[in-house]
């Protein structure tokens, strides 16, 4: 690997910024950074347009040729790359397995909705995915994750919503933020607005007597599909608004996890969408 200046000191002005991006969430906020942590995901986000502000590597995590690598595609782009030890690797990480890289990169500062407002031309019908309250990072990582896959347009974060650029979110899209249009703590009121200027086909997932099964629905028009708070569900506004759909269940459970329930109706619109003529 590229010979890189080492730090060792806790009190080094970037290992401190670093600490806080990853334990102090309205720090890393007010900084406009976020947290890419293991090889993996900083393969993803080097494969996209996101700015790196500084890279830490530990001499294990640097040695392989996947890590070497990514060494050099980051002093390609001038970014910092500094090397620390295991310990100073394990007070940054909040995992409890640190794989020795931690990127430090900057938040999106898009507007929300403003990237969702201009037609696509190469989308005749698109699919968005809006999550009203999941407050689970686990769920909206998820969930983000699967949106990529299923090729939606974008994601809208209504206020209220796990922040997109936590820890965990970040680690469940496994790279999905860094290629999915994203618009996060938008007002409720805003979201409707917008739905009915774009006449989107607005879809709601709810378990109650006036849901209609997902494979029974037409998702092959521009469609919304709204997923709810775990445990009450999408708002009352928005479902007076929305068609309800649900997933039904044979087993004895009241309802499935909300990013169960995202991953199954949203493959149903690809199925409507892909692959029935």
């Amino acid at each position: 690997m590229k010979k890189l200046e080492r730090i060792t000191s806790k009190s080094n002005r970037l290992v401190r910024l670093a600490h806080a991006v990853v334990h102090m969430p309205k720090r890393a906020k007010k900084e406009g950074l976020f947290a890419v942590e293991g090889l993996r995901l900083a393969e993803s986000i080097m494969q996209s347009e996101w700015r790196i502000h500084f890279a830490f590597f530990t001499d294990r995590g640097g040695e392989s040729l996947a890590a070497a690598q990514l060494v050099e595609k980051l002093c390609e782009r001038r970014t910092p790359v500094y090397l620390i030890s295991d310990e100073l690797c394990a007070a940054l990480s909040d995992t409890d397995t640190p794989q020795g890289v931690l990127l430090i990169a900057e938040r999106d500062p898009g507007t929300p909705l403003k990237r969702f407002m201009r037609p696509c031309s190469n989308e005749p019908h698109p699919l968005y995915v809006v999550l009203d309250r999941v407050q689970d990072p686990g769920n909206v990582g998820t969930i983000l994750r699967t949106a990529v896959a299923a090729g939606a347009s974008g994601i809208v974060l209504l206020r209220g919503c796990a922040d997109i650029y936590n820890n965990k979110v970040v680690r469940a899209a496994m790279g999905g933020l860094f290629y999915m249009n994203v618009a996060q703590g938008v007002e409720e009121k805003d979201f409707l607005q917008w739905a009915q200027e774009r006449s989107l086909n607005l879809y709601a997932a709810a378990c109650d007597d006036m849901a209609q099964e997902h494979i029974h629905t037409d998702f092959t028009k521009t469609t919304a599909v709204v997923f709810g708070n775990e445990a009450n569900g999408v708002s009352s506004a928005i479902l007076a608004r929305a068609r309800r759909v649900y997933v039904p269940m044979f087993g004895p459970v009241e309802s499935l996890n909300v990013s169960a329930a995202a991953a199954v109706i949203l493959y149903e619109c690809v199925r409507q969408r892909i692959f029935v003529e």
